[in-house]
């Protein structure tokens, strides 16, 4: 190998590797700016499988990966987002969705204005100029999808440029040719080069690159597209290993759509090209592979869309049920069920399957609060251990939402969601400290049982008053966080006030009870760390409120 070909091997080497970050940083803008948008689409899929694949379609779209929304689909499904006969609807979609990469990289041979090289330079130089003179976070994130999209577009020169020496040459035309007389061998080549790059969109990408300068002849074309088609599924295959058998079955489904996609197309253009070796034999263009891609994918799902309930009954035929699938009652498995790592592919989607999660936490803690009440009010002992054992889940709930929040964080997050994380996790600490002062008042009703001192009656009527304003105040929180409330900000701001003059007022009194011996020292101790306990519970209740509060405003 001479320095010339060494020199051009590096140069497409590098073509590659822009061709590829740009995609993944313009996908990249896009989902950050569209996020909120991409999670409305795919919200509306519950109500119509139909709209499902037109969600699909424009997700696949914006994120540039069918691989990459299939992983997300196969997350959902895990974590009991969406049933398998809606995840059949967003993968078709997702399949037509992935052809606009390959119209973005035909663009060159549109027309002399839209080669890469004439204005893909001067879209980095927009790009570029926005990241680093503009303080706006949407422009910088407008220069990011420009930057990238000029990447795309410069690797994808540099690697035509590369490949054009070489155009003539008989090894190439001597490997199309192999691959056009051998079918199986041109499906297999597809299917392993976009196992490798995980990415059926970069393959075609690579594909059409070579078609540019007149490598490819159509029979190894189509027959390597259909391949390229079937190694999409790989991604979402190794994603569903350790996932629930639901999961398991949307990524069959995925790999069932494509394989007979390809048996009914490579049947069908065998015989054309068996017909017709001359059209066989003629070079494919860049243009010509992105209107097969795009034949191809929504041919196959106009044919599979009323066979959809047949793709879901054949998954789960291929994927059986065992009768030592977990139990409904397993909390651990059901958390980690729901934070599924998938959801990370849309940073969206993750933060607000956290922040579900968030509220379930605040729930447990707000039960537990319930329960150290009963157990202090009635001197129940069962409670208290209800109470022990309730905090152990919390515990593991702060642990488990902790670490999936810090994965959230890592993403490429916009100024609204890096806000909303870090608010989580606050809140997160603030409950699990709602849940330890509960922890405290079911131990102060354990020495209430064992000293047998117990309160007097305007004691336990003080008692109830402080912890019904401070449940509430806590309920009022969380909700305000679930619907994102303003109204029930300042309602928990206000219950938090009364639960502070609630305590200084009943500090008063229990010192005249005293004075007047109606309680004892050992119960008057309790009482007031009980309603200590009960004043901190709502100032941290007002935190969580507090921190809605700044993300509406």
């Amino acid at each position: 190998m001479s320095i010339s070909d060494l020199g051009m091997l590096f140069q497409f080497a590098g073509g590659l590797g822009m061709f590829l970050y740009g995609m993944a940083t313009m996908a990249d803008g896009l989902q950050r700016t569209a996020g909120s948008r991409m999670q409305h689409m795919l919200g509306v899929l519950t109500n119509n499988r139909l709209l499902g694949v037109l969600a699909g379609a424009i997700v696949t779209a914006i994120i540039q990966s069918s691989s990459a929304t299939t992983v997300m689909v196969v997350g959902f499904v895990n974590a009991g987002l969406i049933n398998l006969l809606q995840a059949t609807g967003i993968i078709m979609g997702a399949n037509i969705g992935t052809t606009i990469t390959s119209w973005i990289v035909s663009m060159s041979e549109w027309g002399e204005v839209l080669k890469p090289e004439f204005f893909a330079p001067f879209l980095f130089f927009i790009g570029a100029f926005l990241v680093m003179f503009t303080k706006s976070h949407k422009k910088k994130e407008g220069g990011e999808i420009l930057i990238g999209f000029a990447l795309l577009f410069i690797g994808l020169s540099f690697m035509s440029s590369s490949i054009e020496p070489y155009r003539d040459a008989p090894v190439f035309s001597q490997a199309f040719q192999t691959l056009g007389q051998n079918p199986l061998l041109g499906v297999l080549v597809g299917l392993v080069v976009t196992a490798i790059i995980q990415s059926s969109s970069a393959s075609v990408g690579i594909l059409q690159t070579l078609a540019l300068n007149g490598m490819v002849n159509w029979q190894s074309a189509v027959f390597i597209t259909l391949g390229q088609n079937i190694g999409t599924c790989v991604t979402a295959l190794l994603s569903s290993v350790g996932a629930s058998r639901t999961a398991k079955r949307a990524a069959v489904i995925h790999l069932l759509f494509n394989v007979f996609g390809t048996i009914l197309f490579g049947t069908i253009m065998f015989i054309v090209f068996f017909l017709n070796p001359s059209f066989a034999a003629s070079s494919a263009d860049s243009v010509g592979i992105s209107i097969f891609h795009t034949i191809f994918n929504v041919s196959n799902t106009i044919i599979l869309f009323p066979f959809a309930g047949l793709l879901v009954k054949t998954a789960c035929a291929i994927v059986k049920e065992k009768k030592s699938e977990r139990t409904e009652d397993d909390v651990e498995t059901d958390i980690l069920r729901h934070l599924d790592d998938r959801l990370l592919e849309s940073p969206s989607f993750a933060i607000d399957t956290a922040e579900k999660e968030v509220i379930n936490m605040g729930k447990v803690a707000i039960a537990n609060l319930k329960i150290a009440t009963a157990a202090l009010t009635d001197r129940n002992e069962a409670f208290c251990n209800e109470v022990f054992e309730n905090e152990k889940k919390l515990n593991h709930l702060d642990t488990v939402l902790t670490d999936y929040l810090v994965k959230i964080n890592n993403l490429s997050l916009n100024d609204s969601q890096h806000l909303l994380v870090k608010n989580l996790f606050y809140t997160i600490g603030d409950i699990e400290r709602i849940g330890d002062h509960a922890e405290n008042l079911a131990e102060l009703a354990q020495t209430v049982i064992r000293t047998g001192s117990p309160f007097s009656e305007s004691g336990e009527e003080d008692l109830k008053k402080i912890s019904g304003a401070a449940l509430q105040s806590v309920e009022t929180a969380v909700e305000s966080r679930e619907h994102k409330e303003l109204s029930k900000v300042r309602q928990a701001a206000r219950y938090e006030e009364a639960v502070d003059s609630l305590e200084e007022e009943l500090k008063e009194l229990h010192m005249e009870r005293l004075s007047n011996r109606e309680c004892s020292t050992e119960s008057g101790v309790i009482f007031l760390d009980a309603i200590s306990n009960y004043e901190r519970i709502a100032d941290h209740a007002r935190n969580i409120a507090g921190y809605v509060k700044e993300e509406i405003q």
